[in-house]
This record gives structure tokens, sequence and C-alpha cells, in this order.
């Protein structure tokens, strides 16, 4: 019955409109032009109606057959791209690195190395999912991304894809601070303190400027004072002051100071 169902939804879907010009784009080799440049534009466009298979013929045939030319270049980054687009960013990131290390003073080299951070950030756990939350699951992509993006933005400064790459920085920051806090909290409840003084410290010295901040530094205190550490309690509370000046929470840090 489901074989059924499927093969008569696939009958009505090839009905519909597109269905046949993506089918007969996917068939046979592509009428390749004289010109490479030409075929560079039929790949970005077969690209962009996600026409995959026929994207990726135009570019290796630019590749191999104009292999002299600059074009060539630009057809390597793009068969990146191809594999990002499909979500296949282990490909894509070799391809990239690749390119940098074959043209290391290409003018591209930095959307290179960028689009190289880049798969490792899209290639992090989703958070979109409830079960488990995002600072429970693997974050290995997660760091990979901070690294790589640091690493980016430290080596081409001036370049037009700094600003992406910081917006999606702050995001790894934020989501690895997340995470430090929730295996503190993991610790607190089984009344590791030291441990939750370690992980709580890491998030303040790798991770700072998060709107977790305030709660890292709270728990941090309440963690010295479990330890019967009086000087590092204070300590952080004037930390706070000293790191949220103006705030409610450098008020309250004040008053248990006075108290």
């Amino acid at each position: 019955m489901r074989l059924l169902r499927a093969v008569c939804l696939s009958a009505v879907l090839c009905s519909l409109p597109g269905c046949a010009a993506l089918s007969t784009g996917q068939v046979g080799e592509p009428d390749y032009a004289s010109v490479a440049e030409s075929n560079l534009r039929l790949g970005d466009e077969a690209l962009e109606r996600k026409d995959f298979l026929q994207a990726e013929k135009y570019y290796e045939h630019v590749r191999t057959k104009f292999p002299y030319l600059e074009v060539a270049n630009e057809a390597e980054l793009r068969l990146a791209d191809l594999d990002f687009a499909q979500e296949r960013y282990a490909e894509a990131r070799e391809k990239f690195q690749t390119f940098i290390k074959l043209h290391p003073t290409h003018p591209k080299v930095d959307y290179a190395a960028y689009r190289t951070a880049r798969t490792h950030f899209e290639d992090a756990p989703s958070e979109f999912f409830l079960v488990p939350p995002g600072e429970e699951k693997d974050q290995s992509e997660v760091v990979a991304a901070f690294s790589s993006l640091n690493a980016f933005i430290r080596q081409f400064p001036n370049s037009q894809y700094v600003a992406p790459a910081k917006e999606a920085l702050d995001t790894t920051r934020l989501r690895l601070a997340r995470h430090e806090l929730y295996v503190a909290s993991f610790y607190a409840r089984r009344e590791r303190w030291n441990a939750v003084v370690q992980r709580l410290e890491t998030l303040l010295k790798n991770y700072p400027g998060t709107k977790l901040d305030e709660q890292a530094l709270f728990d941090l205190h309440a963690a010295y004072v479990r330890l019967t550490n009086a000087a590092e309690a204070q300590r952080t509370l004037q930390r706070i002051i000293e790191m949220l000046p103006g705030t409610p929470a450098a008020e309250r840090a004040r008053r248990m100071l006075g108290s």
C-alpha cells in the first residue's frame, strides 16, 4: 500500500510544472558552451535552481578543460560552494582548504577561509529540536567553529566577510557558554563545588561578554561560599561590580559585600 501511494504521488508530482525541467536537467551531458565563462555562468544558473548535478558538470568542465585560465580557479570555489549548498560540509571544507593551499595569494582566499570556518558553524548540532537541548549535545563542531572563526577574523581583519563571521562567532560563544553553565549546574546538583568553579571560570575566561555572565558570576560566588572560601567569594562579587557596572547585578553585589 505504501509503495502504491509513493508511485501515485511521484506520478502526480512529475505532472506538475517544473518537474520535467528538473528531470531533463539531470539526464545526459549539458550542451557546453565554447567559452569558459559561459559555462561557469550556466553552472551558476543550475546551482541557483538547485540542479546540483548539472551545476557540477559545468564547473568540472571549466576546471578540467580550461585549467590555465583564472576561471578554472573560480570553478574550484564553485565546486566547494556546491557541496556547501547540499549540506555536505566535510566535503566542502576539504575543497575550500585545498583551494587555500593551492592558491594562497588568490584574491578570494579570504572567502575560502571564511567558508571553511562556516562549514563548522553550519555542521553544529541544531538547536531547533528541544530534546535534548542544544547545551546537552556534542559541542565539537561548535568548538571548531569558534576556533576557526576567530582565526579567520585575526588573519583577514579587513575582509568583507568579517561582519558575518563576527555574528556567527557571537552565536558560537553563547552556545559554548551555555554548555559550560549546563555542566556547572550538573556538578552543582552533585555538590562537586571545585568542578563547578572550574567550569564557571572556564566560561568567564574563554567565552566572556555573553548574557550569561551575570548568572555565571553569581553561581561562582555561591560555589566559593559552599567551599568556605570567603576571600574568593568576595573577589567574585567585586568582579561583578567591575564587569557589569551600572547594572542591577552590580548593585546586588554591592549589597552582598556590605552585608
